[in-house]
């Protein structure tokens, strides 16, 4: 009898996608997840006889091996429960086979060849029935990717738009972000980006079967996003100048970035800012079947000594010294939450875990940041893999100042341990609205409970020795200098001072608001202000001086004053970045040696004029609006 062979697949996209979460992916192969079944119907050549079955083959990725679990050889069987991949004959009609294929829970996610052949006396070929392409599963018990919620899932994995929250801690925006995984090309393009992985270039075989673990593809894809070290996707851009490329406020979404990438032979697409790197890692992370989510942090610290402090020079004006502070906090800052388990780490650690694909600091020598965490963050484990200190310095470093003399002593004139770290916000499940979620990575600021764990942290990272209450810690990097008593907090002020906008900040019109200073002593106070002002941008690098000038105030017994400021539009309209930012400080020293800073970050909002027409007299009436 002439030997079977398989004539036709049938790979039932339709019934398999419904099942798999994945019918809205328009490739040509079928798209499904790992440890689940899908259903193939075959057509043979003629019927099957009692000794003959179906042996598959599948395999991934270059120099494909069982050893690496790149390879699966397999053939029909009774059911089982298995670790390995699976063939159940589901149905049988004269020329027809149906088959259920199971993957396991933790194979090697990407695209697949699959082979068949048929078990029979006769030497016999491999049949290339196609591929298919395997991705996560987060409706997967099993998978290191599950998420034991349909709405979360829903939402962070099927949901194709969302919200960004930018702006400062007063004035938080949502700008609308389309993910767009299921438009066409994406998920094509997002495999692509595992390929352009310098991991893979160096050791094609070895990469590929590493893509079993969300720990190992989340980091490979937090450094391809940006194109340091790798020619990834984008290109950032800080400095106000967007020459030869789009201005990161005007992307809506990430499918225009991915798309000019990919036709563009993977040249890096000009140019992105954090909420832009968060955008496009999260349609890539969604795309694969990692459960993520955009995260927004508001005074966001940029520590690059790693001694969990963001330490700021000052000169008398309150200007910050650009050569000195190597340090920042940004007004807002974007990144990523994905979920799923830390096998490395141990259960109390599973969950949500930031990765952040902004190029700050490198990681192991690539600019990428995490997994760490989200749990780790808050009790304080700064020693776990990845990025724990920098991501714990982002929510909850202390804020100090220093002034610097012109004898470059220094002297610090404030410590603030709650500036770090506001309304981290993410979008709700199931609406537009923002959800703070700041309890998940810190406890309440100003509770000890907080500052015990900060302790912990800074004890983890340095070599601390302590007596009674005073700490001292020796600083990370920077002048190399001993830190003493950082750990506690100054001393209480006698003056106080906060500035009032005593007008709304519209963009076109001069900025009218005051200095408010307050004697909290029975004491007459004397103190002299020196005030400065700069536009910009949002991660507070200063553009250009806008304001220069000092004040001597007298302030008689629990006394308040109030110091008029004025800056008009001419003043600052040339220097003024996209972002529409402006800071304003105020150095204040007092009679008996104290000083202390005031700053206030403004943002210019646009005035729109919209004439309203009335019955019989259009385009009468006038109305701003925001």
């Amino acid at each position: 009898m002439a030997g079977v062979r398989v004539s036709e697949v049938d790979w039932q996209s339709l019934k398999n996608g419904v099942s798999h979460h994945t019918e809205e992916f328009p490739c040509p192969e079928l798209v499904v997840r790992r440890g689940q079944t899908f259903t193939l119907v075959l057509e043979l050549s003629r019927p099957l006889e009692d000794q003959e079955t179906i042996i598959f083959t599948v395999e991934t990725g270059p120099q494909a091996s069982e050893d690496r679990h790149t390879k699966a050889v397999f053939q029909i069987s009774e059911p089982e429960v298995s670790e390995n991949w699976t063939a159940v004959k589901e149905a049988e009609t004269e020329n027809t086979v149906t088959v259920g294929i199971t993957s396991p829970p933790n194979a090697v996610i990407g695209r697949y060849l699959m082979c068949t052949r048929v078990s029979s006396r006769r030497k016999q070929n491999d049949r290339k029935l196609g591929e298919f392409i395997l991705l996560f599963n987060p409706w997967c018990p099993e998978d290191d990717v599950f998420l034991d919620s349909e709405e979360e899932r829903q939402e962070y994995v099927l949901n194709d738009s969302g919200i960004i929250f930018r702006g400062v801690e007063k004035h938080i925006r949502a700008q609308g972000w389309n993910y767009g995984q299921f438009e066409e090309d994406i998920l094509n393009i997002c495999l692509s980006i595992l390929d352009r992985n310098p991991l893979y270039q160096d050791d094609p075989a070895l990469d590929v079967s590493c893509r079993h673990d969300p720990i190992y593809v989340t980091r490979a894809v937090s450094a391809m996003v940006n194109s340091n070290n790798d020619r990834g996707v984008v290109q950032g851009q800080w400095q106000g100048k967007y020459g030869g490329g789009t201005s990161p406020l005007h992307w809506r979404g990430s499918v225009a970035i991915l798309h000019k990438w990919f036709k563009g032979r993977f040249k890096p697409v000009k140019y992105g800012q954090c909420w832009v790197f968060a955008g496009v890692m999260c349609t890539v992370l969604r795309c694969l079947g990692i459960a993520t989510r955009v995260v927004s942090n508001f005074n966001s610290a940029h520590d690059t000594d790693r001694n969990l402090s963001v330490d700021k020079y000052v000169d008398s004006f309150g200007r910050t010294l650009e050569d000195l502070t190597e340090d920042s906090m940004w007004n807002f800052h974007v990144w990523n939450e994905s979920w799923f388990a830390r096998q490395d780490l141990g259960p109390s650690y599973n969950g949500w875990q930031v990765l952040d694909a902004t190029p700050q600091e490198e990681s192991e020598g690539v600019f990428r940041c995490g997994p760490a965490s989200v749990t780790a963050i808050r009790e304080g484990d700064v020693h776990l893999a990845h990025d724990g200190p920098f991501v714990f310095a982002e929510v909850n470093a202390d804020y100090i100042t220093w002034l610097w003399h012109e004898d470059e002593s220094r002297e610090r004139v404030h410590s603030d341990t709650k500036k770090i770290g506001r309304c981290i916000s993410t979008k709700a499940v199931g609406s537009d609205s923002r959800v703070d979620i700041t309890s998940l990575y810190k406890y309440p600021e100003g509770s000890r409970k907080e500052r015990q764990v900060y302790c912990k942290a800074v004890r983890k990272l340095f070599s601390v020795e302590a007596s009674g209450r005073r700490t001292r810690v020796r600083r990370a990097g920077g002048r190399g200098h001993w830190r003493e008593d950082l750990l506690e907090p100054t001393t209480q002020p006698i003056v106080t001072g906060k500035f009032k906008m005593l007008e709304p900040p519209m963009l076109g019109h001069d900025l009218s608001l005051a200095l408010c200073l307050a004697n909290l002593t029975s004491r007459a106070q004397r103190v002299r202000v020196n005030l400065s002002g700069a536009t910009i941008l949002y991660t507070r690098r200063p553009v250009a001086e806008i304001l220069h000038e000092s004040h001597t105030v007298r302030l008689g017994p629990k006394e308040e004053k109030k110091i008029p400021i004025t800056i008009s539009y001419s003043q600052y309209k040339e220097d003024l970045t996209e972002d529409k930012k402006i800071l304003l400080a105020a150095m204040c020293l007092v009679t008996k040696g104290e000083k202390f800073l005031v700053e206030k970050d403004i943002t210019l909002e646009d005035s729109i004029t919209i004439k309203c027409a009335q019955p019989g007299a259009p385009g009468e009436g006038l109305g701003p609006v925001q």
